[in-house]
């Protein structure tokens, strides 16, 4: 049940009004019923009467959908026969339900319906299915948890996922507070990506789904800006030997880098004849600065042979690997970033992920 009664209304409104715009549709509240249900609604679709009974949340994630659909079921079982004589049907409304929740709820036909504008009920000679966008507070709660610092905690259970992490242990490999760490645990409980084992303190998390992790960051790429890239032409030089070049100039300033895009990958899982350039995070800094003048390398606005994103932080470069003398972004910042990529780096980054990430 939702805290406040305001929001309760509106929420059924909300629904309700959903419900009234869909053709050969009627939607009505009913009375109070037991003081275990939320609302009752007796609807009409096409002639099929269907009585529902509604269960209320805030906000639910995969963690919570079995419990709920054991208590929503058990409620439908204790009431009486609708008009068509069937069992009434169960209707879990909440302000956001995750992606992830909604397939599960869809497996168990059970209703439901987000603020979003997300609809579903599977009533037996009466089937509605919308699907729309998810709702701003869920898209940002999303997004959130994919940029910053969040976003290296998520790296280090994608770079490890094998491993079990208490979280200090976490913490101190991904450079953040535990404070941060554990926040991103507890979400990622909600989305049922995670198994735990032991109490308090000593309590350890493993990700056992790492290819969910990792598909739903891609799928919030397109929610979150893109890093700038800074252009040059360095002359004289092909790419194997430009990607040498800046390993030598960057270890002879200190400055910490990292290859990444097609470059890293060819060098990952090779699968293009050639790469045209190379792209990069450099630590951002004075010694950054001196690097690039030492290549000779000039801005350019096209014909760039090699692009720089600025690392703000050493946890913008966290699990770089040194492949053949260069030090290359993680395979899992490298396939992040072909899929913002043009030509063929998303065949580029699907060829990776299966040949060098392996889920």
């Amino acid at each position: 049940m939702l805290q406040a009664q305001a929001s309760e209304r509106e929420l059924i409104d909300q629904f309700l009004a959903a419900l009234r715009s869909l053709p050969e549709v009627r939607a009505e509240l009913e009375g109070p019923g037991a003081p275990e249900l939320d609302a009752q609604l007796a609807l009409d679709v096409a002639g099929k009467a269907i009585h529902a009974l509604v269960e209320l949340k805030r906000a639910v994630y995969p963690r919570d959908v079995r419990q709920l659909v054991w208590r929503i079921r058990d409620l439908a079982r204790q009431q009486p026969a609708g008009e068509s004589g069937g069992e009434p049907l169960a209707v879990l409304v909440a302000e956001s339900i995750s992606p992830g929740a909604k397939e599960l709820l869809r497996a168990e036909r059970v209703g439901y319906y987000d603020s979003g504008g997300s609809l579903y009920l599977p009533a037996r000679g009466a089937y509605l299915y919308v699907d729309r966008p998810p709702p701003k507070s869920l898209s940002r709660s999303m997004r959130s948890l994919f940029t910053g610092r969040r976003a290296q905690v998520l790296h280090g259970l994608l770079v490890r996922h094998q491993d079990w992490f208490g979280v200090k242990d976490l913490a101190e490999q991904t450079l953040v507070s535990s404070a941060t760490a554990s926040q991103v645990l507890t979400e990622m409980e909600r989305f049922d990506w995670l198994e735990s084992r032991g109490q308090g303190p000593s309590k350890q998390r493993h990700l056992r789904q790492p290819a969910a992790l990792l598909d739903a960051w891609a799928k919030q790429l397109g929610s979150i800006r893109a890093p700038a890239l800074r252009r040059y032409f360095v002359p004289a030089m092909k790419p194997d030997g430009l990607m040498e070049r800046l390993g030598q100039v960057c270890e002879a300033r200190g400055v910490e880098y990292a290859v990444s895009f097609e470059a890293a990958a060819q060098r990952y899982a090779p699968f293009l004849s050639a790469v045209s350039q190379v792209r990069c995070r450099l630590l951002a800094g004075s010694g950054a600065d001196a690097a690039i003048a030492d290549l000779g390398a000039r801005v350019v606005s096209e014909g760039a042979n090699l692009s720089v994103i600025e690392a703000k932080s050493t946890g913008d470069l966290l699990f770089r690997e040194r492949v053949g003398g260069v030090w290359l972004a993680s395979p899992i910042h490298v396939y992040l970033d072909l899929l913002r990529g043009e030509g063929r780096a998303k065949d580029m980054a699907d060829h990776l992920r299966k040949e060098r990430i392996g889920f």
